[in-house]
């Protein structure tokens, strides 16, 4: 059966490896492989949300797929400023020393539920919305986190003031939260493309949502210390049901992302249950140095990888990093060996190390190398190892190819 269907041209430009089929305008299309139902080839996976997008759920099945043989290299705020600029349009320090953007794009949301026009970082929100888009153009994948301010004390996420119960459904502050919620629907809801997305209808990109990260520390007022574990599930919980079924959000995968932890049984302490999860992440900037802390990253991030494949997950290393990145050659002498040399490790589905911070507001605050930086040629080795992607060797992620054998274009 064949039918008509309207292209909102999800791709924009094509992608620089050349994978990516540009559209411009409103196309007319004839979809001629279809299912005997006329629809499109969906992957055959399973979800948080029943009724994902299929780009959301190509997004999942492809993440899936290239886990086991390459690894996506994501940063914090790559678009928004480096070490020396702000706010400069086409500017990255990972493109400026590789050659290339990131694979994965990290945002931060914090303030948002305040009203605020920009988040705790000074980026603007309706910059940050551009700048997703325009990653998403390109083929470039999109991970979202949410640091709230606390919703009882008016604290910032670092005030330990327990607040999680009173959140919830009969909660002394589930109006608020429900407030909340909705500004991060009506944000979420805004990332659209195509030519009519000016209207509100286009194609909405895929977002990796982390919400509550680093849920087993207590640095968060949604902390292990501050909250119980049935509490905490509750109110995951809630958050997917509400932005799933009653914003209509159905374009984000829900990423469960712990920090430390030593056992299975604590990694899935405060779990919500498989079906409001899609990825399982893990968080670590504490045991990147020396052997010894090798050998731990790589026994945790092995255990996230069994997890994960135990349950049809994702796993991905969801934030690292070396403040200031001292050692010249940690990009392949740590951190890529860490994952790619590891037999489970390796089948993590990306690694994000988190953000440069412009040296005018916090000196020394950067974990990616800039121009001139000392660990600038070791990044540009780690690029070039043909176990890392960068957003240049992506395959369309957002498309669904059960018989894709076309192989990864080569580094130049």
């Amino acid at each position: 059966m064949i039918r008509l269907r309207f292209s909102l041209g999800r791709r924009e430009h094509p992608g620089p490896g050349g994978w990516h089929a540009g559209a411009v305008g409103l196309l007319l299309t004839l979809v001629g492989a279809c299912t005997p139902l006329g629809r499109p080839a969906t992957p055959p996976v399973t979800l948080a949300d029943a009724r994902a997008t299929d780009e959301t759920r190509a997004l999942f099945a492809n993440l899936q797929r290239l886990a086991p043989d390459a690894l996506l290299f994501g940063h914090q705020d790559d678009l928004a400023y480096g070490v020396t600029w702000v706010r400069e349009p086409g500017r990255s320090d990972v493109r400026e020393v590789a050659g290339a953007y990131p694979a994965v794009y990290g945002w931060e949301l914090g303030n948002l539920e305040l009203g605020a026009a920009a988040n705790l970082d000074g980026v603007r929100f309706d910059d940050m919305k551009r700048w997703i888009k325009q990653a998403y153009r390109r083929g470039g994948v999109i991970t979202i986190s949410w640091h709230m301010n606390n919703p009882v004390s008016g604290g910032n996420a670092w005030d330990r003031t327990p607040a999680v119960e009173a959140l919830l459904p009969g909660g002394s502050h589930h109006a608020t939260y429900r407030a909340w919620l909705d500004r991060f629907a009506d944000f979420a809801g805004d990332l659209k493309v195509g030519p009519l997305a000016w209207l509100g209808i286009g194609t909405p990109v895929p977002i990796l949502f982390r919400p509550f990260h680093e849920m087993t520390g207590s640095w968060f007022w949604w902390g292990a210390d501050h909250c119980a574990p049935e509490a905490f599930r509750r109110l995951w919980r809630f958050t997917i049901e509400y932005l799933r079924d009653e914003k209509g959000l159905h374009h984000l995968l829900y990423v469960y992302a712990p920090d430390r932890f030593e056992t299975e049984d604590e990694y899935l302490e405060r779990y919500p249950g498989d079906a409001y999860v899609d990825l399982f992440g893990y968080d670590d900037y504490f045991t990147l140095q020396g052997e010894e802390g090798l050998m731990q990253l790589r026994r945790r991030l092995a255990t996230v990888v069994r997890l994960a494949e135990e349950r049809g997950k994702v796993p991905a290393f969801t934030e690292t990093g070396y403040e200031g990145i001292p050692d010249p050659e940690w990009w392949t002498t740590r951190l890529l060996t860490a994952v790619r040399d590891d037999p489970a490790a390796r089948r993590v589905a990306y690694v994000l190390v988190w953000r440069n911070a412009p040296a005018t507001r916090r000196s020394g605050h950067f974990y990616a190398p800039f121009p001139g930086h000392p660990s600038a040629a070791d990044f540009v080795r780690f690029y070039q190892d043909p176990f890392v992607l960068f957003e240049d060797e992506l395959p369309d992620l957002y498309r669904w190819m059960p018989e894709e054998t076309r192989p990864r274009p080569a580094h130049p």
